[in-house]
């Protein structure tokens, strides 16, 4: 077993730009479920069309990347707008059908063979990266960490993905600290109470889905400049699903929640997919593996390997269903 192979792998995973785009889709969706209360179950919607508003008008129309960046706020900002005029006054399970519906719509519309002209269908959409290949202040041979290789395009997205996030993480924490946030808490906690005290709640759901929906859209941008090609599988409710996750490991209504959710979902799912193909790996002068065949082969790491992240979640959802941050005099979950 390369054991310093498999410790680097899986600390590059849990901080990498993949991992930023997981943690702000993840920040996204705790401003909606973790600190309004909404059950939103179509985040990865938001973060496709995050995704698609940036590299369908590179690669296909050759606009200037501000541009496009601009057109991820606004395509983010509609869709809640629309999201929110139609599914806001209706209880929350309602609203959870909604918005996993509509953000699988979105996925198979992508995925469309009508719009493949447009969104390149299911090979995806390629060459809308070269923007930030020239910003790029680092060597093309980036560096090492421990016995993990970085290039220089993803160093460059790492450092700026960092940035990008210390940044967002810091005007959630303001924006909930200020007298607005506190609205939405006392919303999350009792919205007929907030009402009662003159609030528009509607408008301030509106206001959470809008801010949160364009974090999760930001996330998106990130997973497809990482990846350097936008597909509608990656944005399958499979993605929403695993912002739930890393929120409530971390700890619901909680800033930095998100970022250690992912950090530690990310890098135990990484360890062992790493550790079994060690252990099942054979050499002409150690032909026998580790793990038995019949146990796990290169077939199955991808199911064992979330059953064992699946486990590690229900056993902190029943030991301390607060997350590992939260407060649980604030949000938990009852288990019982």
């Amino acid at each position: 077993m390369n054991w310093g192979l498999i410790l680097s792998n899986s600390v590059y995973t849990a901080i990498s730009a993949n991992a930023i785009a997981y943690m702000l889709v993840a920040t996204g969706l705790n401003v909606h479920f973790g600190y309004t209360g909404l059950l939103n179950f179509g985040q990865a919607g938001f973060a496709a069309i995050g995704a698609y508003s940036l590299s369908i008008p590179i690669s296909r129309f050759n606009w200037p990347w501000p541009c496009a960046v601009l057109l991820v706020i606004v395509s983010a900002v509609a869709l809640a707008l629309l999201l929110g005029f139609t599914t806001l006054r209706l209880r929350a399970d309602y609203l959870a059908i909604v918005t996993i519906a509509v953000a699988e719509i979105i996925r198979l519309s992508l995925n469309s063979v009508r719009f493949t002209w447009l969104t390149g269908g299911n090979d995806g959409l390629q060459g809308f990266t070269s923007f930030m290949e020239k910003l790029n202040p680092f060597p093309q041979q980036g560096i090492w960490l421990w016995k993990q290789k970085i290039d220089g395009y993803r160093l460059w997205l790492l450092v700026s993905g960092w940035v990008l996030l210390m940044v967002v993480a810091t005007l959630v924490y303001l924006l909930m600290r200020s007298p607005w946030g506190r609205v939405l808490r006392s919303i999350r906690e009792d919205e007929d109470a907030a009402r009662s005290l003159g609030k528009n709640v509607f408008a301030y759901k509106l206001q959470s889905l809008m801010i949160g929906g364009a974090i999760g859209a930001i996330g998106g941008v990130w997973l497809v400049l990482d990846k350097q090609s936008s597909q509608p599988g990656d944005f399958a409710t499979t993605f929403t699903f695993f912002s739930y996750t890393i929120i409530i490991l971390g700890g619901v209504a909680r800033v930095k929640g998100p970022v250690i959710g992912t950090m530690i979902f990310l890098f135990v799912i990484q360890f062992v997919d790493i550790s079994l193909q060690q252990a099942t790996k054979t050499t002409p002068s150690d032909p026998t593996p580790l793990l038995p065949t019949w146990l796990i082969d290169q077939n199955n790491y991808a199911q064992l390997r979330f059953m064992v992240a699946g486990f590690a979640l229900a056993a902190l959802v029943v030991f301390r269903p607060q997350g590992i941050f939260g407060d649980k005099r604030e949000q938990a979950f009852d288990v019982h």
